[in-house]
Formats: C-alpha cells, sequence, structure tokens
C-alpha cells in the first residue's frame, strides 16, 4: 500500500519518521526515511515502512511517498492517514482525490478540518508548487482563494442502473434482432439510441445526487443542474427517432426516474426556478413539467 502525501511546511525528517510511525501504529525504527534522490545504498529495504521524501517549492515543502510492506497490520485510508500525520507533524497535508483532474486534492488541518483543494504546477524548472483555492480557509494556506470547486462536481459519477439496465435491454432486443432490424437498433455515437442512453445517464445522475442530498459534495453547480434539465428536454423528444421496442423501453425507465425526480422536489408554478436558470421568462415558451419542479433549498444557494 502506498500513501502520497505532500506537506506545507518543512518538517525535518526526525518528525517525518515520528508522524508516519504514529499513524500506523509501528514503532519509529520501523520507519526507513530516505530522500528520493539520495543514495540507494544508505536505505533499509528491509524496513516494515519506507518513507521517501523529495523537496518541492512554493507553498509545498515536500512531497512524501510512504509504502507499506505486507507485515504492517494498520492500513488506514488516506484521508484517515492523512489526519493522523497532519496532526502528529503539526502541518497541514494535502492528498489526491480521487477525480481524474491533476489539480485536485484534499487538504487536512493539524485541527483536523479536510476541505477540497487545487494544485497548481508552474511552469518554471523546477515547478513551484501552488495551492490558489480551498474549499475552507486553511490558516497554513493564507494566499489561497476560499471558492467551490464546480469542476469536481462535474466529475462526480453516481452509479446509474436504470439507466444500465436500459442498455441492456436494448442490447438484448439487438441480439434477437434479425440482421435487417438490427439496422434499426445502431447505438453508434450520435445515433437516436446512444443519445437516448447518455442523457438518461445524465438524467439518472442528478436525481441520485438529489436524493443523496447533493453528496459528497453538499452543493451544486446552477449551470450543471440547468444542463441536468435539458438533457431531460432531449428524451421528451428522442422517443419519435426511436424502435418502437426502445420507446417503450425508455418510457418505462423514465417513468421511474421523473417519479423519483417529482418526489424530491417541490412545485414552483411561478416558473422561478426557470427564469433563475434560463434568464427566460416563465411564459415565454413550453416547457416540460420538469421545468416546474425545484429543490428545497436549491443546492448553489448551499452556504
Amino acid at each position: 500500500m502506498t500513501y502520497n502525501l505532500l506537506t506545507v511546511a518543512a518538517v525535518s525528517p526526525e518528525t517525518m519518521a515520528v508522524a508516519v510511525a504514529g499513524s500506523l501504529g509501528v514503532a519509529v525504527g520501523d520507519v526507513n526515511v530516505a530522500d528520493s534522490d539520495g543514495d540507494p545504498g544508505l536505505r533499509n529495504r528491509d524496513a516494515p515502512v519506507s518513507c521517501e521524501h523529495r523537496a518541492v517549492h512554493g507553498d509545498i515543502a515536500w512531497s512524501l511517498d510512504i509504502y507499506l510492506q505486507n507485515e504492517v497490520a494498520d492500513r488506514p485510508c488516506e484521508s484517515e492517514f492523512a489526519a493522523r500525520f497532519a496532526k502528529a507533524a503539526t502541518t497541514a497535508a494535502l492528498f489526491p482525490a480521487v477525480e481524474a483532474l491533476p489539480s485536485a486534492y484534499w487538504a487536512v488541518t493539524p485541527e483536523g478540518l479536510l476541505t477540497r483543494a487545487r494544485l497548481e504546477l508552474s511552469d518554471d524548472e523546477p515547478p513551484l508548487y501552488e495551492v490558489t483555492a480551498v474549499e475552507a480557509p486553511v490558516p497554513q494556506l493564507p494566499r489561497a482563494n476560499v471558492t467551490r470547486f464546480a469542476e469536481i462536481v462535474r466529475e462526480q459519477r453516481p452509479d446509474t442502473p436504470v439507466a444500465e439496465a436500459f442498455a441492456a435491454s436494448v442490447e438484448q432486443l439487438r441480439q434477437a434482432a434479425s440482421d435487417l432490424a438490427r439496422l434499426s437498433l445502431d447505438d453508434g455515437t450520435g445515433s437516436p439510441i446512444w443519445s437516448a442512453r447518455d442523457n438518461m445517464v445524465v438524467w439518472e445522475r442528478v436525481i441520485r445526487q438529489l436524493e443523496s442530498g447533493w453528496a459528497p459534495s453538499g452543493w451544486y453547480p446552477a449551470d450543471l443542474y440547468r444542463e441536468r434539465l435539458e438533457a431531460r428536454d432531449e428524451l421528451a423528444g428522442i422517443g419519435a427517432r426511436l424502435p418502437r421496442s426502445v420507446t417503450e423501453l425508455l418510457d418505462g425507465a423514465l417513468e421511474e426516474l421523473d417519479r423519483r425526480f417529482a418526489a424530491a422536489t417541490e412545485a414552483d408554478p411561478s416558473g422561478n426556478l426557470r427564469r433563475e436558470l434560463t434568464g427566460a421568462p416563465a411564459d415565454t415558451t413550453p416547457a416540460g413539467w420538469w421545468w416546474h419542479r425545484r429543490p428545497d433549498p436549491t443546492p448553489w444557494n448551499q452556504p
């Protein structure tokens, strides 16, 4: 198992060893701390825990790679390990988030605050590590802008079992169809079936996040919510372009998803939400009923 940490403070190698050992419940002597660019012959490769450190520049002082041998029993998740280390070493620490964004990190303070952080590297040689933004104030990073990370929410992809079941049912139809009928079941990129499946995934995702109270971020960008409603618009008009058998499957899936969406929202007969999201007066053009329901409270106004 490996942990990747970045420390804000320039802690000493001795402090690293004590903090790593305490975080894993091992003896200090079981932790081999070494410069990643140092003499390999000086390392204890039999140590249960190896901590390689590399000095970096900017808002970050050290980059640490911690490797655990199989004999180490206590293996906390990365967030728990980072919190233990930050407290023991009395420094804020960063570790990578799961989203596929190079700037997406978590920051944890010695006091236990855990928040998102945006880490950017300059084009200098060596590069400067700059924490440009955090979602909550971090005293050790006073220059970081405090803001929400909309790109993180966009990267979140909750499971979509209804959309997956729809896609599987369409595939069953394809397998059972004759060669001629199979042509109407083309699901290549840009085809009506592809569009139906893609937009259903989008629609189910926002419903899953709505039902969860907008977990894990606790909020949702207004422009992304508008895009989800526009995806439902696409689903409303796509049935005429699909084979009848696929339209029936689509209608069945949407019936379930729409029921859940309605249960998780409240009526907005005045059209205030649509006006807020699009800037258009509520009575200008007809809109699907989903535009006339709103989450309460609206997730983009969450504190």
